[in-house]
C-alpha cells in the first residue's frame, strides 16, 4: 500500500495528478477540500477559500496542527488500497504523515500565469477570484510561523518529489510515471 500526500501552489495541478492516479491505477482519493466544505456547510459558511482557511486553521488549532490529514489518513489505512491524500498545507501535516509507514510527499508547482489561467478554466465555487486576488490569496498560504496555518513553501521544500507542471498534460503524466517508478 503506498499514501502520497500531494502539496503545492494553487492551480498548480494537484487535482489533475490526483485524477490521472485514480484513472490510471485506481488509487483512492481523500481531499482536504471535500473535508472542508462539509464542516463549512455544518457551520452555514459560505463555501470560499476564505471559509476554507478559517476552518482549517480553527481545526487545527483546536484539535493538532495535523488533524485533518490525520482524519484523512485513517480512512486511508482503512481502505487499504493505494491512496492519494490530496492538499497538505502544513508542515505539521507533513511531519505528522512521515511517522506513517509508506507515505511519499509530492509538490507541484507551474508559471503563475498560467496557474491563474487554470483556475479560472475550472471555475470552481473558490476560484472566481481576480489575479491579484489569486496572487494575494496565493501569498497568505506561501509562509507562516504559526504551526496551524498554511506555509506551502514549507511543505514544498520537504517534499519527496517535486514536479514543475508548466508543460502539457503529456509531460505532467510522465513526471508522475517517474515518480510511482522511485517509490
Amino acid at each position: 500500500m503506498i499514501i502520497f500526500g500531494i502539496t503545492g501552489t494553487l492551480g498548480a495541478g494537484k487535482g489533475t495528478i490526483v485524477e490521472y492516479l485514480i484513472s490510471k491505477y485506481n488509487f483512492e482519493h481523500y481531499s482536504v477540500r471535500a473535508y472542508l466544505i462539509e464542516r463549512i456547510e455544518e457551520k452555514g459558511l459560505p463555501v470560499n477559500r476564505d471559509s476554507m482557511v478559517v476552518v482549517a486553521n480553527e481545526l487545527r488549532a483546536s484539535e493538532s496542527p495535523s488533524f485533518i490529514i490525520d482524519e484523512l489518513h485513517k480512512k486511508a489505512v482503512e481502505s487499504g488500497k493505494n491512496c492519494i491524500i490530496e492538499s497538505i498545507r502544513t508542515p505539521g501535516e507533513v511531519e505528522s504523515l512521515r511517522k506513517k509507514e509508506n507515505f511519499w510527499l509530492i509538490a507541484v508547482d507551474a508559471d503563475p500565469k498560467v496557474r491563474y489561467e487554470r483556475i479560472t478554466a475550472r471555475k470552481s465555487e473558490t476560484d472566481n477570484v481576480s489575479f491579484d486576488a489569486f496572487v494575494e490569496n496565493e501569498k497568505r498560504e506561501m509562509t507562516s510561523s504559526d504551526p496551524n496555518k498554511q506555509n506551502l513553501s514549507k511543505c514544498i521544500e520537504m517534499a519527496d518529489f517535486v514536479i514543475d507542471n508548466s508543460g502539457s498534460l503529456f509531460d505532467l503524466q510522465q513526471k508522475v510515471e517517474d515518480v510511482l517508478k522511485k517509490t
